[in-house]
């Protein structure tokens, strides 16, 4: 982070969405700069340096989308989309555009500070992923390609390694299914989503995650997934 204080960039249209998020997040600790529509936003982004960015989708004078990929290309902030439109297109598109998460309104405040507090952690870690992670009772060995359950190491084929540690290198964040399938697989797999799903299934079996509460492999359905370690919550 750039200061001891983290400093957000709300960008929205509402004015009572932006003086709620101010005062819940300024009592938080946050140091809070607004901006009423896409091009203010732009601007502040580049005048400034933030820690974090919000941003909501329906702007006045550009569309959020386009806002997004201008962000991405302009700034190094991490940001979250914040919005009404609950789409699963809408959200692989912000996703795929280089936002860490999406946030549907209406939401709670307890939800969204976990959603921030989860894109500062991956920020402040440095954008290298750690060498090993703990996930619950799974120690994920990046440099030695290893996987193990306590004593036991797990005998992953080389797709479902491949998957687990494409995860861990941005833990707690979305990766969409199409990312994966492109990067598992090829471009043209890019739509057959029951590839995953069956991948996911037996690698969950090895972990020892429950599908039906799963604590290892989060699914954001109809979007992608993200692996939860210690120190996340599942929203």
């Amino acid at each position: 982070m750039t200061t001891d204080t983290p400093r957000v960039l709300i960008i929205d249209d509402e004015r009572e969405i932006r003086r709620f998020l101010r005062i819940s997040l300024g009592s938080q600790g946050f140091a809070i700069e607004e901006a009423a529509s896409g091009r203010e936003g732009i601007e502040r982004a580049r005048e400034a340096s933030f820690d974090l960015i919000l941003l909501d989708l329906g702007l006045p004078d550009m569309d959020g989308q386009e806002v997004l990929r201008s962000l991405h290309w302009q700034c190094r902030a991490p940001v979250i989309v914040v919005s009404v439109r609950e789409g699963e297109e809408e959200k692989v598109a912000a996703l795929d555009a280089g936002a860490i998460d999406y946030v549907t309104k209406p939401f709670g405040i307890r939800e969204l500070l976990a959603r921030i507090q989860g894109a500062l952690r991956a920020r402040g870690g440095a954008e290298i992923a750690p060498a090993r992670l703990q996930a619950g009772e799974i120690e994920i060995d990046l440099v030695q390609r290893r996987v193990s359950r306590g004593d036991e190491v797990l005998h992953l084929t080389p797709r479902e390694y491949a998957f687990l540690a494409r995860l861990a290198q941005t833990p707690g964040r979305i990766v969409t299914g199409r990312q994966l399938l492109i990067e598992l697989w090829e471009p043209v797999f890019e739509h057959n989503t029951h590839y995953l799903r069956i991948l996911v299934s037996r690698l969950r079996q090895k972990l020892g995650d429950d599908p039906r509460t799963p604590s290892l492999i989060q699914t954001e359905a109809g979007i992608g997934y993200r692996l939860i370690v210690e120190g996340d919550t599942a929203p």
